[in-house]
């Protein structure tokens, strides 16, 4: 991961005492949600969100879901979470929290 990262791009669903637990180490096991996220507000590709999703001890994103494929178009499209939010409701999904 050789962007920068900035917490202040972080949605404010994730509170920034939650997020240092979660890169410190002390949440093991963030939601699903949260870490993807975290994978789109850093503008990860679609195979570092994957890697993330693994060591957050997450499921991986599978392209038959309907909700993983629409994040996985965000995340290849680069949409912010924003647009990846007004995405999922357009096409009938529960956007991330």
């Amino acid at each position: 991961m050789s962007r920068p990262f900035f917490v202040a791009s972080i949605p404010y669903t994730i509170t920034r005492y939650g997020l240092y637990h979660i890169f410190d180490g002390h949440k093991k096991h963030p939601a699903r949600s949260k870490v993807l996220l975290l994978a789109l507000a850093m503008g990860l590709t679609v195979k570092e969100a994957q890697h993330l999703l693994y060591y957050a001890g997450c499921e991986a994103l599978y392209a038959r879901n309907s909700f993983d494929s629409i994040i996985w178009y965000a995340l290849e499209h680069h949409l912010n979470v924003i647009d990846a939010n007004l995405l999922l409701e357009r096409l009938g999904e529960k956007p991330l929290a």
